[in-house]
């Protein structure tokens, strides 16, 4: 990886990582209070809430190891980190704003409510998904411009 494009990709790396952090943090905190909403064949979102906490943890320790290790496979890492922040936060939005019901194996997730977790996780969603889209466009122009070589 070239130093300026290194010098860009380690900050975008470390601020994705830590908004992945955040909502990490953030959905494993709250996940024990959602564990009693089971419902007949679906999982719990206290259940659900662990695994999109083991997802955005697994995201931010990926795009670092990319970043730092100067790997080949960094677009891939961005595309993660940001498909999880999207993912996450369209579902904050979508069970906020809308009664869905019970789809397949997901419970009814409707919550017609802010409150400072939920909002704090919404943000820090919203920020990993436009830092890591912007990672992944950094990565994807250093891919296309050819190296200079000495003459």
């Amino acid at each position: 990886m070239r130093a300026a494009h290194r010098t860009a990709t380690v900050p975008l790396a470390v601020l994705t990582a830590v908004w992945l952090a955040v909502t990490a943090y953030v959905h494993a905190d709250l996940a024990p209070g959602y564990d009693a909403l089971k419902q007949s064949g679906t999982l719990s979102q206290g259940e659900l809430f662990r695994a999109q906490a083991g997802v955005a943890s697994a995201a931010a320790l990926l795009v670092l190891v990319a970043a730092l290790t100067s790997a080949r496979w960094m677009p891939l890492a961005w595309l993660v980190a940001s498909v999880s922040g999207l993912g996450s936060f369209a579902a904050v939005l979508l069970y906020r704003y809308d009664d869905v019901g019970k789809v397949l194996f997901l419970p009814d997730m409707y919550e017609p409510v802010w409150f400072r977790e939920k909002t704090v996780s919404a943000i820090a969603d919203a920020a990993a998904f436009v830092v890591g889209l912007i990672g992944l466009l950094v990565a994807l122009r250093g891919r296309r411009r050819p190296t200079a070589t000495a003459a």
